[in-house]
Order: structure tokens, then sequence, then C-alpha cells
């Protein structure tokens, strides 16, 4: 039995992280969802709850009729010690065989233990990346192409749009 972590911020979940997935548990009996910065929000990079992030992380499973019990979503707070970040996650989620991210720090900080990491694959990155979500979401364009019906309903749900305006507005003049 081959167990994953994919470790993401998902700020927010959109079309490739569900993609991910699905690649991800083609190659994989099961699938750790590791909430990455899950003590971050409400700020401009980090503007939804780990809760809210769970929220919709499983809502798409549902949705996409995944079978919910091979995917675990646990959230994981930084901890600011990069030396130790990986026994910080192995404290907090189930025993995985390898791990999928392609943030160049945490392929070093797993390799420097011996655990493999593999990129995943990245589909329409120009389109599908949260920083692009959250700045058409700012400049009012049409964001709902770009993320899953479950997200969009969710962050429209807790008025996310109009968090994500105020968070990024300016007292300058």
């Amino acid at each position: 039995m081959m167990r994953a972590l994919y470790i993401g911020r998902f700020q927010p979940f959109h079309y490739g992280h569900l993609e991910v997935i699905r690649k991800v548990l083609s190659e994989n009996d099961e699938l750790i969802i590791a909430i990455g910065s899950a003590q971050e929000s409400h700020t401009k990079k980090n503007p939804f709850t780990a809760g809210e992030r769970f929220e919709i992380i499983r809502s798409n499973l549902v949705h996409e009729d995944f079978d919910l019990s091979k995917v675990y979503i646990v959230p994981v707070e930084d901890i600011k010690r990069n030396s130790l970040w990986v026994a910080h996650v192995k404290s907090l989620v189930p025993r995985f065989d390898r791990v999928y991210s392609n943030e160049p720090l945490v392929k070093i900080l797993f390799n420097e233990v011996g655990i493999n990491v593999s990129k995943t694959p990245l589909f329409s990155r120009s389109d599908y990346s949260s920083t692009n979500v959250r700045d058409t979401i700012l400049s009012g364009g049409d964001w709902k192409k770009f993320v899953p019906e479950a997200t969009y309903e969710h962050i429209m749900r807790i008025n996310g749009v109009e968090r994500l305006k105020q968070i990024n507005s300016s007292d300058k003049c």
C-alpha cells in the first residue's frame, strides 16, 4: 500500500489542485493532503482559514466522487524552523511513502531525511495558480473559470470576494 503526501496552501483550491490530486491518486493507494501554513488567514497571500480550506477541499472531493476513505486532509502549521519542519509534519500526518511538491525548500528538506519527492504536474500554470485566482478576483475578472464549482460556491458563501478586497485595500491616497 503506497500513501502519498501532497502539501499546498490551497489559497484557494483550483482546477490545477484537482488535477494533481487525480494524478497522485492514480499513482498511489491513498493520499494525505496537507494544508500548509494552517495558522495563516486574512492576509493577502493567505486569505482563507485552514478550516475554510479544509471544507473547500473536502467539498470538491465529494463533488468529484473521490473515495474519501483513501484521502486524509490535515492542517499543518508552519514552525519557522526548517531543520525541524519534516519531523513536525511527520508528527501531524499519517505515515506516508512519498511526497509530491514543486516547492524547492520542501524537496530539499524531505530529501535530506531520505524521503523521495516527486514533482507535481503543472496544469495550465498561467491560469491555474492561486495567485492568479486571487488577482483575478481583485480585478473583477472571471475567476469562476479557474476554480471548481464547490470552491466558487464556498467562497461566495463566506463572502470571500469582499474579504479579499478588504484585505487588499489601502488607506493610502
